[in-house]
């Protein structure tokens, strides 16, 4: 943890208040009632905490938005940043660079072998863009089938393959895209009782809709592989088999989201390693090189490749494989491996979250569920642990969870917190102090009467 003398904490304070009132003049924030929000100034970061206004320590179990895999200030990664900006800054995507060339690589090599091409983006939204673009010039079709409980991106294509509630004012129903009902056993809806059921009908059901929408017609099938911010609800992999497939049946294209799921955040690599299955597709970003300067990416089967082997591909970016964006992603991939990473979010999160958790859940009031694998897990809060009833409305917020919201960060936690639900989603080589730590504010969080 960063430490501060007296003269450090008062110039802090000066740049934190200055930072405010400049934002409340000037900035637009995503996603807000601009009047309605006090937006927490961030002052400093290291390592898995974060610091505010006041310098005041916060244990980031959010990771932000769930994408500083690797922490906060790397010091390998500043340094790459560093050192590449001093040889090249930016370049014209149309020219090789050594560091994409080197992350395109590092990126492939982790991926099976068929998807061995990398386009590179600015994020996760513009790669779910391309990818969709890809499927449908590669299959001269147009629709798009996803999930509900889903978040896929808040650009004009990605916020209508999404399903939750931020499409529903960007909705204008000519996206070209169909939602269906995943698999979720604790909602289930399709009245099962085991995860066979849930499983089974499951696939019955997006079987029965690629056939009423009519399989020539549809281009991708797009599934988060764990969906992330709606939830973290892990398939089973009978059912991901099945949706692999199903696409083969009917020659559409499988596009896996590990936007968020990637880079180590389920204790894999990538999160479709759990179900031992290959998409054709893979939009990436967040974890490939932990936020620290924007990138993103699609992966590409050799399949979808050929078909723009002698055929333009009719879309780009300025700043796609950005040699800064490139950098950073080397020396985060090589840290990662080097210092166990993807292996030390898989074991906390089978050794002590996974435990914990559900010691938690056995004494509190309202958690009606946990969930979750690696550094990737959600705390499903009710008011009514018997009728599921949740703690804010989907969609919305309510009094009482803010107010467990509250008393988190009051503990110092950070918390990443969506409609009636916490996640537990720290970098993934917090050390297992700190996740201890925080697990105990979040427990004294959920045992307090409300």
């Amino acid at each position: 943890m960063l430490d501060f003398s007296e003269d450090e904490l008062e110039e802090l304070r000066g740049e934190s208040q200055r930072a405010y009132d400049l934002d409340r003049a000037h900035v637009f924030h995503s996603w807000s009632a601009q009047k309605q929000i006090t937006p927490m100034v961030v002052s400093r970061a290291a390592g898995s905490y974060v610091y505010d206004g006041e310098a005041r320590p916060l244990l980031d179990f959010s990771s932000q938005l769930v994408n500083t895999n690797i922490g906060h200030q790397h010091p390998a990664v500043v340094q790459a940043i560093k050192d590449q900006a001093d040889v090249l800054c930016t370049i014209n995507p149309a020219h090789a660079n050594d560091k994409r060339s080197e992350a395109a690589r590092l990126i492939a090599e982790r991926l099976p072998e068929s998807l061995n091409r990398i386009f590179f983006t600015n994020g996760g939204a513009d790669a779910v863009e391309h990818a969709v673009r890809m499927a449908r010039l590669h299959t001269g079709r147009r629709k798009v089938l996803s999930r509900y409980r889903s978040y896929h991106g808040g650009t004009e294509q990605a916020v209508n393959i999404t399903g939750d509630p931020r499409r529903f004012r960007n909705d204008m129903g000519d996206a070209g895209t169909v939602h269906f009902f995943g698999p979720f056993l604790y909602r289930s809806e399709f009245h099962a009782t085991t995860e066979a059921e849930e499983t089974d009908r499951a696939l019955t059901h997006l079987r029965r809709t690629i056939e009423l929408e009519g399989p020539q017609t549809i281009a991708a099938v797009i599934l988060e592989s764990i969906p992330g911010t709606a939830g973290i609800m892990i398939p089973s992999t009978e059912y991901m088999q099945g949706v692999r497939a199903l696409c083969d049946e009917f020659g559409i294209v499988y596009i896996a989201d590990e936007v968020m799921a990637g880079f180590g955040r389920s204790g894999r690599w990538f999160a479709f390693e759990h179900f031992d299955v290959v998409p054709d597709l893979v939009a990436f970003a967040k974890g490939v090189n932990s936020g620290y300067v924007p990138l993103g990416g699609v992966a590409i089967s050799d399949a979808i490749f050929d078909t723009f082997a002698d055929v333009a591909y009719p879309g780009g970016l300025t700043y796609s494989g950005h040699p800064l964006a490139c950098a950073a992603a080397v020396a985060t991939i090589t840290a990662m491996e080097d210092e166990g990473m993807v292996e030390n979010a898989a074991h906390l999160g089978e050794a002590v979250v996974g435990p914990r958790l559900r010691e938690i859940a056995a004494t509190s009031p309202i958690v009606g569920e946990v969930r979750g694998t690696g550094m990737f897990w959600a705390i499903d809060l009710v008011t009514d642990k018997e009728t599921k009833e949740p703690l804010a409305p989907y969609g919305g917020s309510s009094p009482q969870m803010n107010e467990v919201i509250g008393r988190i960060k009051a503990g110092g936690v950070l918390p990443f917190a969506n409609f009636n639900r916490i996640h537990v989603v720290p970098p993934l080589n917090v050390s297992e102090a700190e996740l201890r730590e925080g697990l105990a504010v979040l427990e004294r969080a959920f045992t307090e009467p409300i």
